[in-house]
């Protein structure tokens, strides 16, 4: 049975939502505006037909869409689709009783995603590369990707080749692809160790293909070559699926607003650094210490820095900053300071951030209601928000990058 609808607004996670006598319904593939018949199942909707288009509805990019659930906003305009995009940085900081400055958002340009982690499996009728259909296991086999790079897209065949040799039965499993200097360095997790004779199979494959790297669960299985990623003006040899970010155009973006903000702080700090994203660029006008958990990635960063000359003095610290934050009284040397954490934010970072005299920071997320968290320590800690700048690395997801760049008062 199906129910009449109108679309309301978006939701943040890139639904539309409706009003309906059982409350509020979630309607994948909808725009604000829209009239549909619909089939409601525990709060979410399925799309049956669409009776009033909004004007705002535009074909999509990809012949998988909605079918794949790799990208959900494919169908809406861009300025309008950038607006919503800029709205919930906007949002989840005002929630917060945040005041600042939010500026336009950074767009993101079609096939720039550097890294793609496709599901991937063996059937009878040969393997199976693609994204889980939205809101289901089911794997979608794919043929084009207009948000990947097309250094991944063009060895989609191949990649099946190889998913071929790795085996892992029916069971799905994964395949990390990121576009390097080097070549394409893939990662395989979920498919179960390869024995001997498949290690050989899989030597020789890679070759042949002229893979850069293939690793299993972060073992390196055969590297022909270092899969090489630039950092400013610093190669890296990038661990096998090291954090990186989305696309080469983003980082440089907000990589701009940190060297920007901190100018020529004497002594700088980079928190949950990875392999140098920022540190490296940073280390061209100061002093950096480099902290992260991740032993692969201060091993690259380290490795790094050995072998470039023309750069300020960097240090590297392993250590566990949700377990062991950097007190206050330990950011007394540093006149400029940047964290970019995971998706849960810092929250007890921020709060010694918030006590310490630091007086130029950076705060980098991809998560802005976490963002809003910890801004919010930091404001009550005498901090001002000289401004705040969305940026799409995810194009056509739910999902956007924000920097804030703060002053102490």
């Amino acid at each position: 049975m199906s129910t009449r609808v109108t679309i309301e607004r978006m939701g943040a996670g890139g639904d539309g939502i409706a009003a309906t006598s059982a409350g509020s319904a979630y309607v994948p593939f909808s725009l604000p505006g829209e009239v549909a018949n619909v089939a409601l199942e525990n709060g979410r909707a399925t799309l049956m037909a669409l009776l009033e288009p909004s004007p705002e509805r535009i074909a999509p990019a990809c012949r998988h869409f909605e079918e794949c659930g790799g990208c959900t906003l494919q169908h809406w305009q861009g300025s309008a689709y950038q607006d919503w995009k800029r709205s919930l940085v906007q949002d989840a900081l005002a929630s917060r009783g945040l005041t600042f400055r939010l500026d336009p958002l950074v767009p993101c340009a079609p096939r720039t995603r550097r890294r793609a982690v496709f599901a991937v499996r063996t059937s009878e009728h040969g393997a199976v590369l693609g994204f889980n259909k939205h809101l289901s296991h089911e794997l979608i086999d794919i043929v084009e990707c207009p948000v990947t790079v097309p250094e991944i897209v063009a060895r989609l065949d191949d990649l099946r080749d190889l998913v071929a040799v790795l085996g892992g039965g029916m069971k799905p499993f994964r395949l990390t692809v990121t576009s390097t200097a080097s070549g394409l360095d893939i990662m395989a997790s979920g498919c179960g160790a390869p024995d001997a004779a498949k290690r050989q199979a899989l030597t020789a494959l890679v070759i042949k293909k002229d893979f850069a790297r293939l690793s299993f669960e972060g073992e390196i299985i055969v590297e022909p070559r270092k899969p090489i990623v630039h950092f400013g003006k610093v190669p890296v040899f990038l661990p096998p699926g090291g954090f990186l970010q989305a696309t080469v155009e983003a980082e440089a973006a907000m990589s701009a607003l940190v060297t920007g903000h901190l100018g020529r702080a004497k002594k700088a700090i980079d928190l949950f650094c990875g392999s140098g994203t920022f540190a490296l660029r940073m280390a061209e006008k100061s002093a950096v210490h480099a902290v992260e958990s991740d032993q692969a990635a201060v091993s690259a960063l380290d490795r790094s820095v050995r072998y470039v000359q023309g750069l300020k003095p960097v240090t590297v610290e392993r250590r566990d900053l949700f377990r062991r934050p950097f007190l206050a009284r330990e950011l007394k040397p540093f006149t400029g300071l940047v964290f970019d954490p995971p998706r849960a934010g810092a929250e007890e970072q921020a709060v010694e951030i918030a006590k310490s005299s630091v007086p130029k920071v950076v705060a980098v997320s991809c998560n802005p209601v976490t963002l809003g968290r910890d801004l919010s320590i930091l404001v009550k800690g005498g901090y001002k928000i000289d401004r705040v700048v969305p940026i799409d690395q995810f194009l056509w997801s739910s999902h956007v990058e924000a920097v804030a760049l703060l002053s102490k008062k």
